[in-house]
């Protein structure tokens, strides 16, 4: 089932993002976050935008939400979706029903274009967000440093309007 964040999910939604913190490229944070400043990040974007997670039989297997883009007042219209599926649980189709979800609500809140900022190459997270009718529009080449190794961002944009 999918619905909104609880105060109580937290350690579960922090345990999730830290697996790929300490194992993966799929974000650009270097240590683990702790359980507090993760609720602090977790407060800054509920306020403000859609923050859902996919619960089945008692366990969260995933989380999505929006986020600001950039924060200037000409990007009020924008949003920067998030995607993150339990490690191990992939092949479910999480990702692709809590994206469906995200994007509804978005649409719902009258966002104008929704982007997805990943880091390439991922073919999952790119056949996911293609899948959704996001069309690349940018590509970075070498703006991040992770693992001792440079990391390239593509830019996968989608109007809603």
């Amino acid at each position: 089932m999918i619905r909104q964040i609880k105060p109580e999910d937290t350690q579960a939604l922090l345990d999730i993002y830290n697996y790929y913190v300490l194992n993966s490229v799929a974000t650009f944070d270097i240590d683990a976050l702790t359980l507090d400043d993760f609720q602090y990040k977790i407060d800054g974007i509920n306020k403000d935008y859609p923050f859902l997670v996919y619960e089945e039989n008692n366990e969260i297997l995933g989380y999505a939400y929006g986020s600001r883009f950039r924060p200037k007042p000409a990007y009020n219209h924008v949003v920067e979706s998030t995607v993150y599926v339990k490690h191990g649980a992939h092949g479910k189709q999480i990702g692709t029903k809590l994206y469906a979800d995200l994007l509804k609500r978005l649409k719902q809140n009258n966002f104008h274009t929704v982007l997805g900022v990943l880091t390439i190459p991922n073919d999952a997270s790119v056949k996911l967000h293609e899948h959704f009718g996001f069309e690349k529009v940018a590509h970075l080449n070498e703006v991040g440093f992770k693992f001792d190794t440079w990391q390239h961002v593509g830019i996968w944009q989608l109007k809603l309007k």
